[in-house]
């Protein structure tokens, strides 16, 4: 018995005893109250009264792999070799980085309901609830080297936006890798964050490891929790299913990778730019526990992010370096 085999029966909307559930999981009701402990810790609310059992107090949908590849089409479904779906796991990165090492990985998906050690750029940590949001990476090879996916990061957070704009939400783009929208308070909240993890030669073949978060559902008390403003899909898009955000983020990003090494960030430049967040704003440049003020402007072909700091015009790289809004 899996906590996903759990939810499922108690998503129907009924009550069911912990008698009823142990018969249907094939499992002591020692054992069904030790997992229902457990989803209360996952902050997953539950209705309980005496004489009838237990059942969720909202649904909650699981991610489905049949689902997901059965909406592919059959040109997307051919760069796709295999597509995992795990409750949790420590990183679907890392994962997707072992199949590498197995002599796998390309073409492969891990999809994740929950990650307990899942790192976003410069090591920090991404929190996530059990159940919703989207986490999931892609691996891929390509055989032109670091050089040719200068500013992947970058085309895929327009990716994000795209799919995101057809269901009525507003996402903005922060350089290098997250995802913005805004909050009912008026500020920029992180929607989702971009890892992209890169191994191999710097000049010949290498392998990268494409990886998502984002926020679909976020419950008020989580919210509360984080010290930085935060936003989720259904903030604005509330019947979007995550089975078919999926659907949409997989079928754009799959040719995205397989024609990238070829066409290079310049392809998506302007549609970048015109989602900046902050371009023409002040913002703060931090390179380690420095912090310098400066003016936005856009990115080149190349996914640099040009600025107006107080020492005239700079490049922006990459590497250590983040941006903030003021």
């Amino acid at each position: 018995m899996t906590i996903g085999d759990l939810i499922r029966l108690l998503s129907d909307g009924e009550f069911h005893s912990g008698e009823q559930l142990g018969e249907r999981l094939g499992v002591s009701r020692a054992a069904v109250w030790k997992q229902l402990r457990k989803l209360e810790s996952l902050g997953i609310p539950m209705e309980a009264v005496k004489g009838q059992g237990y059942r969720l107090a909202e649904p909650l949908e699981l991610l489905d792999g049949a689902t997901i590849v059965a909406g592919l089409s059959r040109e997307v479904r051919q760069y796709v070799s295999r597509l995992f779906v795990e409750e949790t796991l420590p990183s679907s990165n890392s994962f997707l980085r072992e199949r590498f090492g197995q002599g796998a990985g390309h073409g492969e998906i891990c999809l994740v309901e929950q990650q307990s050690a899942g790192k976003g750029r410069r090591g920090r940590t991404w929190v996530t609830p059990w159940g919703r949001t989207l986490m999931f990476s892609i691996g891929w090879r390509v055989e032109s080297g670091v050089a040719a996916l200068e500013g992947l990061s970058l085309a895929v957070g327009v990716v994000l936006a795209r799919v995101l704009e057809r269901h009525g939400v507003s996402p903005r783009l922060k350089w290098p890798n997250d995802v913005l929208l805004e909050t009912a308070s008026g500020e920029l909240g992180k929607l989702a964050g971009i890892l992209v993890e890169v191994s191999g030669d710097a000049a010949g073949p290498c392998e990268l490891v494409v990886g998502m978060g984002i926020n679909v559902d976020l419950p008020r008390d989580f919210r509360a929790g984080i010290e930085q403003p935060v936003a989720a899909v259904r903030d604005q898009a509330p019947g979007l299913s995550r089975n078919q955000l999926a659907v949409e983020l997989l079928s754009d990003l799959m040719p995205l990778l397989a024609n990238f090494e070829c066409q290079g960030f310049g392809a998506w430049q302007e549609a970048w730019n015109a989602r900046h967040a902050f371009a023409g704003r002040e913002v703060d440049i931090i390179r380690g526990e420095r912090r310098e003020p400066a003016i936005a402007e856009g990115v080149d072909a190349a996914g640099n992010l040009w600025v107006q700091g107080e020492g005239g015009r700079e490049r922006l790289a990459g590497g250590e370096i983040s941006v903030r809004g003021r």
